[in-house]
């Protein structure tokens, strides 16, 4: 494991990497999507199967580069952070249809939020290992943090997301100037002479603000698998980029995902109490190890929840066919 703070890439790697994640976001924004439109199912599936395949190819790279250790740490820090991202669409699902977000804005919506998170995700990352350097203790208190997150996820988590209630759709209210209306993709507009928000830039403030919320516990629970921060932020960001197009891909599906909130919430668990063994010496789970223990929760619980599914639907067609009841003699 490499030393607390150390990392992988020299500076000129970062500003490659970096730039490349411009290109990227570029392209997509002026030339997949210059027109606005409604994301297909089929559209969204081909992007997202793009971008796993970029991560992935990335990850050969970390490791014709950098070597097996470093890579390992990277497609363990990916699968994290793309599992615990999904719970983030939760959020989005009812965010867009509280505030009835025209379906060919959504895109637009994410793509800034995305921007947004992406320096958020990095600022949070070097304070975290910043902090984690200067304060061992903050090891358990990072464990902690990930440890509440879990049993908030077993108890509903973004299911139950009710945006009129949320912080910062009254602090969006409260301090920016609004009209409760849509302008096609503008998020500002002048009206009397003044320039106010609509209410796209409304949804906007709410999903920057909502992934602040959820980098409390995706950073530490990254950070709880490899602390160098190239392969923290640089999984992260693949992470986040494939976000819009596995919206798209799940929107109106996610709560019939078997399993989805406890295997989340058990990898969220786990990595909690790993993070609390870091500064135990004695106590060295490898990367490798967490990578197969991750796989297996969250496998393993889709799967448990499926057949348990399956038998109940069985059961209630036995009762609905009358199987189930007593027999007449």
């Amino acid at each position: 494991m490499l030393p607390l703070g150390a990392g992988t890439a020299g500076f000129d790697r970062w500003v490659e990497f970096l730039a490349v994640v411009v290109v990227l976001l570029a392209f997509d924004l002026f030339v997949v999507h210059r027109k606005p439109h409604a994301v297909s199912f089929r559209e969204a599936a081909g992007w997202s199967i793009f971008w796993i395949a970029i991560a992935l190819a990335f990850n050969g790279w970390v490791w014709w580069e950098y070597g097996a250790q470093p890579a390992i740490d990277f497609f363990a820090a990916y699968v994290m952070e793309k599992s615990l991202s999904v719970d983030n669409l939760f959020v989005f699902v009812v965010l867009f249809g509280f505030f009835k977000v025209p379906p060919e804005q959504r895109h637009r919506v994410l793509f800034f939020g995305i921007v947004g998170a992406l320096v958020m995700r990095a600022i949070f990352i070097f304070v975290g290992i910043e902090v984690l350097e200067a304060w061992k203790p903050a090891f358990y208190v990072f464990g902690a943090i990930l440890l509440w997150s879990a049993w908030k996820l077993l108890h509903g988590g973004g299911a139950h997301f009710e945006p009129e209630k949320s912080w910062a759709y009254r602090i969006s209210r409260r301090l920016v100037p609004l009209v409760p209306e849509y302008e096609g993709g503008r998020f500002l507009v002048k009206r009397d002479g003044k320039t106010v928000g609509t209410n796209l830039l409304l949804v906007l403030l709410i999903v920057e603000a909502t992934d602040v919320v959820f980098a409390l516990d995706s950073v530490p629970a990254v950070i709880g698998i490899t602390r160098d921060p190239f392969i923290v932020y640089t999984s992260n960001v693949f992470a986040i980029l494939g976000l819009r197009a596995l919206f798209f891909v799940l929107q109106g599906t996610l709560e019939a995902v078997p399993g989805l909130q406890a295997g989340l919430a058990l990898v969220l668990a786990y990595v909690g109490v790993k993070m609390m063994l870091i500064p135990h010496a004695e106590v060295h789970v490898p990367s490798a190890v967490s990578l197969g223990v991750i796989l297996l929760l969250l496998v393993g619980s889709w799967a448990v929840a499926t057949l348990l599914r399956r038998a109940e639907r069985r059961r209630e067609r036995e009762r609905a066919s009358g199987g189930g009841g007593p027999r007449e003699g």
